[in-house]
């Protein structure tokens, strides 16, 4: 692919996935990061036209800003391949297991990273039967969530048995397939993973949250709305506690096989091991979002750790151009 000055970069944002508005913000903000470096920036909303309009513009590189399926689960990564377009972030088979939290945690859990006990949940079970073998196994305290969205939609958490058939009932709402896991209480904390250019974490964040929002948690609301939570850095952890969620954090990355960038979420108990939640392939990039809190806390400039993952794509492109002309 190109090595000029100048290269021509292509955002695809937007989408069907229920994250799409999120997405769209988060493109508003990378593009005007990239805009102090680059000037030829186009925007392309992920519809089913999207190949026609890539395959026109031919871009040097693309940079899926993309929040949920389809996109961030290795569809649109599959197509770049296949068109030979080289792209930010990871690769298809990264981008797909990550989006399923189940296959995430089994790949997880066999390399010893500590994982809340679970049970799936089909949605042709019925939701009074998936309320008693919720009860059955794992109590009435539980988290319930859909097996393949991300920013939180349709995540629930229960305290109650009253509680468990409306939160069942709205994650089925979302998913063919709900996840139930046994309620941790501890502080929620997130670390943001770079390679820039080897595979380094960012400071560990801890998400503060209002009395308002304290019983229902870090959602969508919480996430993406100004006020609502709060990013704090350092992490009130202990010193060991942080070290493990930024080594877990950096385990799960190799693991899985992501690329470029990710972000991993914990939630950490008192005097205990951080608990492994999820990985997010594409994590939020709005000016409310996490990992530009990260970078801003590791003393980087957001503007040049999205150029420098553009250059990674480049020259990634570069070697596959290589390998196919030789």
């Amino acid at each position: 692919m190109s090595g000029k000055p100048n290269p021509s970069v292509a955002l695809i944002g937007g989408g069907s996935s229920p994250e799409a508005d999120i997405s769209r913000l988060s493109v508003k903000h990378v593009q005007a990061a990239l805009s102090r470096h680059y000037s030829d920036i186009h925007v392309l909303e992920l519809t089913p036209a999207v190949a026609v309009k890539l395959h026109h513009l031919a871009p040097d590189v693309a940079f899926p800003v993309l929040h949920g399926s389809p996109g961030e689960d290795g569809t649109i990564q599959g197509l770049l391949d296949i068109m030979q377009i080289p792209y930010v972030g990871s690769g298809v088979a990264a981008s797909a297991l990550a989006m399923d939290k189940v296959l995430t945690k089994r790949l997880l859990q066999a390399h010893g990273i500590p994982l809340a006990k679970d049970i799936v949940i089909k949605r042709g079970t019925g939701v009074e039967q998936a309320v008693r073998d919720t009860l059955e196994h794992l109590g009435a305290s539980v988290v319930i969530k859909p097996r393949s969205l991300g920013s939180s939609l349709g995540t629930s958490l229960a305290r109650h048995p009253e509680e468990l058939e409306a939160a069942f009932r709205k994650a089925f709402s979302l998913d063919t397939d709900v996840l139930v896991e046994a309620m941790i209480v501890g502080k929620e904390v997130t670390v943001a993973v770079l390679e820039h250019p080897t595979v380094i974490p960012l400071p560990v964040i801890e998400i503060g949250l209002p009395k308002s929002s304290a019983l229902s948690g870090y959602g969508y609301d919480e996430k993406y709305t100004k006020g609502r939570s709060e990013h704090i850095i350092p992490a009130s952890l202990m010193d060991h506690q942080s070290r493990l969620c930024e080594a877990y954090a950096v385990k799960a990355f190799e693991i899985l096989g992501c690329r470029d960038f990710a972000r991993a979420d914990f939630i950490v108990p008192d005097d205990q091991e951080p608990v492994f939640l999820e990985i997010n392939t594409i994590p939020g990039l709005t000016s409310l979002s996490l990992l530009p809190s990260a970078v801003e806390a590791a003393g980087l400039a957001f503007d040049d750790v999205l150029v420098s993952q553009v250059k990674r794509a480049l020259s990634r492109g570069r070697v596959h151009a290589k390998a196919v002309d030789q």
